[in-house]
């Protein structure tokens, strides 16, 4: 069972879930790997900060293969169980694909990174 907002959920639900990324700026490297820029912070205050401290005010979170598939489905269009079929058929020799698309999501959505 998985857990939203304090409500126990089935796996089967999480499969109908169309997970959405939130409005961060990221590209693709030659290699087809998503980079995202995330800021620090929020507040004008922290990037006046970094700012003044000649520090970046963001950071770049690198996804590998399968992570950067994911990135590009969570449009809001895709449901979970979509995304875990496109991911079988791209990487047949992976393992336990489920367990890893859903601990994957839940650390995305944890760092708010993606909504569903």
């Amino acid at each position: 069972m998985l857990k939203k907002q304090n409500k126990k959920i089935t796996v089967e639900e999480f499969l109908n879930f169309k997970p959405v990324k939130e409005n961060f700026k990221w590209f693709k490297t030659e290699e087809n790997l998503v980079r995202i820029v995330v800021p620090k912070f929020k507040s004008k205050l922290g990037k006046k900060f970094c700012k003044l401290l000649g520090k970046d005010d963001t950071f770049t979170a690198n996804l590998d293969k399968i992570g950067s598939v994911v990135w590009e489905n969570c449009d809001g269009r895709h449901s979970v169980k979509e995304i875990l079929e496109i991911l079988e058929k791209e990487f047949p020799e992976e393992e336990n694909m489920l367990s890893r698309l859903i601990f994957f999501l839940q650390q995305m959505k944890k760092l708010k990174y993606i909504n569903y």
